[in-house]
């Protein structure tokens, strides 16, 4: 079919388009952020093993005079890179909230509480294994569903699972990060300084104020939010990345024209262009140039600057952030030695907390509520989707790693906690594609 808006350019049909369709899809993100993983793992036991890790001590400083701030290239992807994928969460769990599945508490209540069990069951098997000691610290490992992997499984599926099924599980995992956030904050940070705390909260009010007064500029609410907040946290003890999630809290959510008045603007700038004078060559007139600017201006403004934020920020996190993240934090060598470590108390922790706790407290939790009628299942949703959801749950990749590296001071529990996730995640993602599978087929 030939294009509306004329012919296509070869850079287009052959470089823009398919570099589109690849970004777009939507098992491409857990496809690049597994082969990532799977990249460390490679390196982390090949001939170059010393040169891959000591790369990620590499130090980097920003600063200037006497003021410096140095951190290994590790620590920066985690503190930094990370505050960028937690600012995503942010604005995701707000537009949830304001006008998605989160706004109406009759429809969340189910996912809501899958959620909820998803996290207990799994911290409580955990700590079955690690009562005490520095391990018990690593109680929030097997709480978190990596929402990249688990939805790129049920997109690998296609039509042969509902939408309902894809909703629920999308819910419930913004719900489990949004709990992850909150077990970061509150269990995850070292001492806090008061005077950087406060500082933050000072520029948290300039950015709530900011909002209210209505100020729309995004790059206002990046260098307020980046310099000022998230730089403060980072002083402060109170791990960054949770600045980050309030930062994104701030930024607006309303549009200036709403569709009605968007649509009746347009239709007006449209036939003031249609009736302009064409001068008849490849350029347009000062006439035409004036009305477009207007029609892009308008356009922009009939969108939220959250949405405008999350749609052009997520292939940034998708395909640059998350795997870069991967890569340095997935890598385990595998060796005898470290095949020992399955039988740890950290290992076993974790995997059997994310594989069946997970399992157990979603299917459980959500059996539990539909059997007392306080809520029911979607329409389409069936209790094996139910099993396969709690299975798919399992896979707690970036998050879990995210959480290990806060957990843990000693590198030995960093790995038998990545240890576990990797196998788990791997297992649960099989066994969930498996149960669905196989249910679509019936």
């Amino acid at each position: 079919m030939k294009n509306i808006f004329g012919k296509k350019e070869p850079v287009e049909r052959w470089i823009i388009d398919p570099i589109g369709r690849f970004v777009n899809n939507s098992t491409t993100s857990g496809i690049v952020l597994f082969s990532a993983a799977f990249l460390a793992i490679v390196l982390s036991n090949s001939p170059f093993a010393d040169t891959f890790h000591r790369f990620w001590e590499t130090k980097l400083s920003i600063g200037f005079a006497d003021w410096q701030l140095s951190k290994d290239l590790h620590h920066w992807i985690n503190d930094g890179l990370m505050a960028v994928f937690f600012f995503v969460v942010g604005l995701e769990l707000k537009r949830e909230i304001i006008s998605g599945e989160l706004s109406n508490p009759r429809n969340a209540i189910l996912p809501i509480a899958a959620a909820v069990g998803g996290m207990l069951v799994p911290a409580a098997i955990y700590l079955f294994f690690n009562p005490s000691g520095e391990m018990h610290s690593g109680w929030g490992i097997p709480m978190a569903t990596d929402i990249a992997f688990a939805l790129g499984i049920l997109y690998l599926l296609g039509d042969r699972v509902p939408i309902s099924l894809k909703i629920f599980l999308t819910v419930l995992a913004i719900a489990d990060d949004l709990g992850a956030v909150l077990v970061i904050a509150f269990f995850y940070t070292s001492d806090i300084n008061m005077t950087s705390l406060l500082t933050g909260a000072g520029f948290m009010v300039v950015l709530i104020g900011a909002n209210l007064i209505g100020v729309r500029n995004t790059l206002f609410y990046g260098i307020i939010g980046i310099g000022g907040l998230w730089l403060a946290f980072l002083m402060s003890g109170v791990h960054a990345t949770i600045a980050a999630v309030l930062a994104a809290f701030t930024i607006p959510a309303n549009v200036k024209y709403n569709e009605k008045a968007f649509e009746r603007k347009l239709n007006t700038l449209m036939t003031l262009f249609r009736n302009a004078d064409p001068n008849n060559s490849p350029t347009v007139t000062h006439e035409q140039l004036h009305i477009l600017e207007k029609i892009r201006y308008i356009s922009k403004h009939a969108i939220t600057p959250l949405q405008q934020l999350e749609h052009s920020m997520h292939p940034l996190v998708a395909f640059i952030i998350m795997p870069v993240f991967a890569l340095a934090n997935a890598g385990i060598v595998i060796s005898g030695e470290s095949l020992a470590h399955l039988t740890s108390t950290v290992t076993m922790g974790v995997f059997f907390g994310l594989l069946i706790g997970k399992f157990a407290g979603v299917v459980g939790l959500v059996t539990i509520l539909t059997r007392l009628k306080i809520a029911s299942l979607p329409p389409g949703f069936t209790f094996r989707h139910l099993m396969g959801t709690g299975l798919l749950a399992g896979i707690g990749f970036t998050m879990s790693l995210f959480i290990s590296e806060l957990a843990f001071k000693n590198r030995l529990y960093v790995e038998e906690a990545k240890m576990g996730i990797l196998l788990a995640s791997l297992v649960a993602g099989l066994l969930g594609y498996i149960v669905l599978n196989s249910g679509s087929k019936k």
